[in-house]
């Protein structure tokens, strides 16, 4: 399956235990930042993806931008101005 996010928006795999994915899930919601979240432990494959993305490790969050790159762990303002480029 292809997760890669429309422009402007952004793909986030999560957990429900993650801080940091509420974290910055609360600060895109503040900016108005658009993101599909997938929870690893519930969508079949995820977890498989976001290891192979994170050398082996199922780090979340880990964001999918519309051009393909990802990164982990990523700040509001990190993600704000890769979407916005």
């Amino acid at each position: 399956m292809d997760y890669t996010p429309e422009a402007g928006t952004i793909t986030m795999f999560s957990t429900t235990w993650c801080g940091y994915c509420r974290r910055l899930k609360s600060q895109l919601d503040a900016q108005g930042i658009g993101y599909q979240e997938i929870n690893i432990e519930e969508v079949e494959g995820t977890a498989e993806l976001v290891a192979s993305l994170n050398g082996g490790n199922q780090t979340v969050p880990t964001v999918l931008f519309p051009d393909g790159t990802s990164a982990t762990n990523p700040s509001a303002s990190e993600v704000k101005s890769r979407i916005a480029a």
